[in-house]
């Protein structure tokens, strides 16, 4: 008579996907293995378990439970509180969820995890409602910082002001009231879009920039009728200023970059686990951050599991891809399989890549940022290392050349299954282009708060009709058969997936006011777009995304149940505990 003991029945009866009794529950077993001519050992004693909560599992074959029993970082059992009793010993620890709302970690579908972190550490322009409040947050950062040495921010953004700046160029403002608030320091204010930066003076004299720079390919730089330019630089632009910040930076010593660095990442763990994420999808990191990740997963030093993807030249990507990829590195904290590229900018300042010209600025289509052999090759370099792609296109032209590039290289290189390359942000889409997603296998990677927080500019840039047809259109995506993922793209909006799941299943910008509401996502479209959607989309369906034994133990608790509460109670929502490989890293001070 051979005897197995709780662990070996999970395995062998749970975990495989495939398997006939894949979903089976305790109850079902005991009667079975009699039948089976086996003997039941004692249930396996579980580390942690979770009771009395209202669970919903993203799992089709059993959607809601009471309670969840953990064991060596992962799901041992899902099922009732008489069931996961069975599981519970001297030494379990047993958390009463008291009716509380539990579900599978949010993974943060694309946003930029050092950036995240970096935004933390200088001035926080998100909440200005004037280019007067950036001025005067800028006089006071000048009063303690000494002279020649930088001040920097990110957050601004010209279309969410109460009113413009003056003077102003097309509403974007000049470098003459930072200049003279900032006499002595050079100031780099980023965009909240990323894609434009602010420089006053001091810093555009310290890059050589002055009447006679042109603007680089894919980039602009904002000169008034004199032909002076005015602080404002566009797209790649942006670089004649942050190169010369950056090689400030580099005179730090090591020991200060290193310190930088760890403040940075240890600010963007706690940010996300504050907020139930307890997976990340980094949308581009250079070669030499991938390797202080690597470092800090090795220290087991990562509050969350991070997804990368690899953004760095041809040049360098060519030959040390193979040294690179890693797959559950350090536990499952790290994985590296993705190229990350850009072929467009942002729309909120006019860089998005569009078929026709801007409305509201009818010289212009946009800016094409990266050349399509240069993408193509980056394309090539993942089907011949077997990396993810994953290219930043938000215009309809942008979307509508990375189509066209993938479908020329998956005909040229079948495999038969989809290699779930993806578009980043796919935020305006050509009518004709929407299917092809599905028809291709193509992830749109998108964030919902995009939607809700650009609203308010979205028609004045495109007008009515194509923003009505074309514009965050998620629904229309999945309807037609694609995989649409959600996220924030912090540090361009705050991290709280919130934020972005109400922005899903409103899109309302305040009450009264929605945006083509029709493309609205259901409440259970909107927590898969956060949860399974988006380890599919990284190659993790089969270790997150899902409370289903044998899955990694990633969960978070929250106060109001997302499926059925008000749309008004969304945003309120707090975040109760979460939980990342089956221990707590962070407990809501104020829960009960």
């Amino acid at each position: 008579m051979k005897i197995l003991d709780t662990p070996e029945l999970i395995t062998t009866l749970i975990a495989p996907p495939k398997r006939l009794l894949q979903f089976a529950t305790l109850p079902l077993l005991l009667v079975l293995l009699p039948l089976a001519g086996l003997t039941y050992a004692q249930p396996q004693v579980a580390d942690m378990v979770l009771m009395g909560g209202n669970i919903y599992t993203v799992d089709a074959s059993q959607p809601t439970a009471e309670a969840i029993a953990i064991s060596k970082r992962r799901i041992l059992a899902v099922g009732s509180n008489q069931l996961i009793r069975k599981f519970v010993g001297d030494e379990t620890k047993v958390i009463d969820l008291e009716g509380q709302f539990a579900m599978p970690g949010f993974i943060e579908g694309h946003a930029h995890f050092v950036g995240l972190g970096e935004a933390m550490m200088m001035l926080n322009l998100h909440q200005a409602d004037t280019w007067g409040d950036i001025v005067l947050q800028v006089e006071e950062a000048a009063k303690t910082t000494p002279p020649g040495e930088w001040i920097v921010g990110r957050g601004w953004h010209q279309s969410k002001w109460d009113s413009p700046p003056t003077p102003n160029i097309n509403g974007y403002p000049t470098a003459k009231q930072i200049d003279e608030v900032s006499p002595n320091n050079p100031v780099l204010l980023t965009h909240a879009s990323g894609h434009m930066n602010f420089a006053n003076g001091y810093a555009m004299r310290l890059a050589g920039v002055d009447e006679g720079t042109q603007n680089p390919a894919g980039g602009e730089i904002l000169k008034d009728a004199s032909g002076k330019p005015i602080g404002v630089f566009r797209e790649t632009a942006q670089g004649l200023i942050t190169r010369k910040f950056s090689a400030a930076q580099s005179k730090q010593t090591d020991e200060a970059k290193a310190v930088y660095l760890r403040r940075a990442v240890d600010l963007a763990s706690q940010e996300c686990l504050k907020k139930g994420i307890t997976s990340f999808q980094d949308a581009g990191s250079s070669l030499e951050t991938v390797d202080l990740l690597r470092d800090f997963a090795t220290r087991g030093k990562l509050g969350v599991r991070l997804w990368v993807m690899i953004r760095d030249s041809n040049a360098r990507l060519e030959g040390r891809l193979s040294r690179y990829k890693m797959i559950g590195y350090a536990n499952e904290f790290l994985t590296v399989r993705a190229l990350k590229r850009s072929i467009d900018g942002a729309l909120g300042a006019h860089g998005a890549w569009l078929l026709a010209p801007y409305d509201d600025m009818p010289n212009s289509s946009g800016l094409n940022t990266a050349r399509i052999e240069s993408v193509t090759k980056t394309a090539e370099l993942g089907i011949k290392n077997d990396f993810q792609v994953c290219v930043h296109a938000i215009g309809d032209k942008a979307n509508q050349e990375v189509l066209n590039i993938y479908e020329k290289l998956f005909t040229a290189n079948p495999t038969g299954i989809p290699r779930r390359w993806r578009i980043e942000h796919a935020q305006h889409l050509h009518p004709d282009d929407i299917a092809r997603f599905g028809k291709l296998g193509v992830i749109a990677s998108m964030q919902a708060v995009h939607c809700t927080s650009d609203a308010i500019f979205v028609p004045k840039r495109l007008g009515m009709r194509r923003s009505q047809e074309g514009a965050y259109v998620w629904k229309s995506l999945i309807d037609s058969g694609a995989i649409v993922t959600n996220g924030t793209d912090a540090p361009v909006e705050d991290v709280n997936p919130l934020n972005s799941f109400f922005a899903s299943v409103t899109r309302q910008l305040k009450p009264g006011i929605t945006f083509f509401p029709k493309q609205a996502m259901t409440r259970e479209q909107a927590i898969r777009s956060y949860t399974i959607d988006c380890a599919y989309a990284a190659f993790e369906e089969t270790s997150k995304g899902s409370l289903v034994p044998g899955k990694l133990a990633d969960i978070v608790v929250l106060s109001n149940d997302l499926l059925k509460c008000e749309d008004s109670e969304i945003q309120n929502t707090k975040v109760l505990m979460t939980i990342v490989d089956g221990k707590i890293a962070y407990r809501n001070p104020d829960a009960k």
